[in-house]
């Protein structure tokens, strides 16, 4: 998982609430098992119309903000079913970040394991900077995940709130894996002591 300290770069606007995970992912790319790939289909039924052509009116379509990195969107991101899909498809479209007044748990907890930021903050920053996305090319959105602020195009700074736990995994790149494998040196040697200890197992 890549390591996340800071980010700068143009961000698109969604104000949509309860944008749920089958928004995000629809339910048939569910079927891979692999993280790579699904960014294609990332907003897949809001992208593209019945016959596969891009929604020209829709934000990821347009010039601006296909090579977006930060997504501020409404409330109660995330919200539905809780599956992995979702921000392994938000991820792989490349967006590393996402802001919004709210998001459901269980995808909070999936962003972290994912090389995602998810940032909550009140509803009014988030109108601000949602305004400011609207800009397009003309802004940039800053993001400094040690120092826990925002920094929008016009200077205005805002601070959000990161559990201590998930910050130090995203700033070291560890998902469950990675954590893991920290420990690997403590692991051989249990294995090592074990299996002098009780050779017939």
């Amino acid at each position: 998982m890549n390591k996340f300290d800071k980010l700068s770069g143009i961000a698109a606007p969604m104000p949509m609430v309860n944008i749920d995970t089958d928004m995000i992912i629809p339910k048939q790319f569910l079927k891979t098992i692999k993280r790579s790939g699904l960014g294609v289909n990332l907003f897949d039924e809001m992208r593209y119309d019945r016959d596969g052509n891009e929604v020209p009116d829709f934000v990821l379509n347009k010039p601006q903000y296909r090579e977006t990195q930060i997504l501020v969107a409404g409330d109660n991101f995330g919200c539905g079913s809780s599956r992995e899909h979702a921000p392994w498809a938000i991820a792989d479209f490349g967006i590393t970040c996402v802001i919004a007044p709210s998001f459901a748990d269980i995808f909070y907890s999936n962003c972290f394991k994912n090389g995602i930021l998810p940032i909550a903050l009140p509803q009014e920053q988030v109108d601000l900077l949602m305004k400011d996305a609207e800009k397009g090319s003309n802004a940039r959105i800053e993001v400094d995940l040690e120092a826990q602020t925002i920094t929008s195009s016009d200077g205005d700074v805002f601070t959000f709130q990161v559990d201590a736990f998930k910050k130090h995994c995203l700033m070291n790149g560890l998902d469950d894996i990675g954590l893991t494998m920290e420990k690997a040196a403590s692991i051989d040697s249990f294995e090592s002591a074990a299996a002098q200890a009780r050779p017939w197992v």
